[in-house]
């Protein structure tokens, strides 16, 4: 895929002095409700009302979502305040609804983008559409499955084109629903830097009192703009209530949230960072360097593990090694989660090390 330079075009149509917002219920639930929330939203930061139809949920017997009906709502909700609308397909059947509606906005859940043949369909029924059409990112942390939803899209002429980054599910226990993994997206934003990110906290964290700070980090990040879950009346929402803001809330949110500069074009601030850069240079050639040392005893414990016919995985070994590093990592500031990640990464180096020694 090319990085087209109008893929980004759509964005500047808003001509915002603020990053893009969209927000609106997870789920469209009944005429009123969608009606109050978007004329709540109106006279706000938001540019984009989002609401979901058709609801894909893990296992049956959920809601599911109203169907055809809600696009009716969308259309009067549009007719009252001038918000875009937005809706989630899934399949051909629901763009061609969504188009015959007016729909402005189309994307694409998490759950459709891992199957490559419904991204497909999805992108013929699309094809040539000047709507504007966001992907999510797959379910399970793959930069090439995201690339390639995109590719599909971008194969079929749609020019308006953003991706949403909702995060990652993970077997491990961690403080969010869906692990952001940042560098995936980062990953993405360095491939496309063209391509609008659009970040969901609400479904990175799956807790509203989370929404604020990953909000904030993604701005931090220079992410072109967010989609939050907002509803009127959070808790007995039909579906994640718990990761859904009241519209006083979301302003709230928009308010304390802290716009930065991409860069500061300042003699001061460019000598003092280029300084700064140097000595982060400098630590990351020593890591490597050490690292390089750390993988050379390895080679030797491979070596003799060969000898002795010992198996290359010691469970317990492994398990003191991390706990007592994620004890050391806390005395220094850095968090559990990272000091897990690093020194899986080394374990697992260490592991195909030893195994080319042994089998060699």
């Amino acid at each position: 895929m090319k990085n087209d330079k109008n893929l980004k075009n759509w964005l500047t149509d808003f001509q915002l002095d603020h990053p893009l917002v969209i927000a609106g219920p997870c789920s469209a639930e009944t005429e009123e409700q969608v009606l109050k929330i978007a004329r709540e939203l109106k006279d706000s930061d938001v540019s984009i009302f989002r609401a979901g139809i058709w609801k894909p949920r893990t296992r049956p017997g959920g809601f599911e979502g109203v169907g055809a009906i809600g696009l009716k709502w969308l259309q009067k909700a549009k007719a009252e305040t001038g918000l875009l609308m937005a809706v989630e397909v899934a399949n051909a059947a629901h763009v061609k609804l969504a188009l015959e509606h007016d729909i402005d906005v189309l994307w694409i859940g998490a759950r459709t983008t891992v199957n490559p043949f419904a991204v497909q369909e999805i992108a013929d029924a699309l094809e040539g559409t000047d709507k504007i059409v966001l992907l999510k990112n797959p379910v399970n942390p793959d930069l090439s499955l995201w690339i390639g939803g995109l590719e599909r899209l971008y194969n079929a002429n749609i020019k308006k084109l953003g991706v949403i980054h909702r995060g990652f599910s993970t077997y491990e226990k961690t403080k969010y629903r869906n692990n952001p993994e940042w560098q995936i997206a980062i990953d993405m934003q360095n491939k496309f830097p063209d391509l609008p990110l659009i970040c969901d906290p609400s479904h990175i964290t799956g807790k509203r009192d989370m929404i604020q700070e990953v909000s904030q980090q993604a701005l931090d990040l220079n992410y072109d703009g967010l989609i939050i879950e907002t509803h009127i009346d959070p808790d007995n929402a039909w579906s994640d209530a718990a990761q859904q803001v009241t519209p006083s809330v979301l302003k709230q949110i928009f308010h304390d949230l802290r716009v930065r500069k991409e860069t500061d074009e300042a003699d001061d601030y460019t000598m003092r960072m280029n300084k700064l850069r140097t000595q982060i240079d400098e630590f990351d050639s020593k890591i490597l360097e050490i690292l390089g040392g750390r993988m050379k005893i390895a080679n030797q414990i491979g070596a003799l593990k060969k000898e002795k016919n010992v198996a290359i995985l010691q469970n317990k070994r492994w398990q003191e090694i991390l706990d007592k590093m994620i004890s050391e990592g806390s005395q220094k500031g850095l968090s559990e989660d990272f000091i897990v990640q690093l020194f899986k990464a080394i374990h697992q180096e260490s592991i195909d090390h030893q195994e080319k020694i042994i089998n060699s």
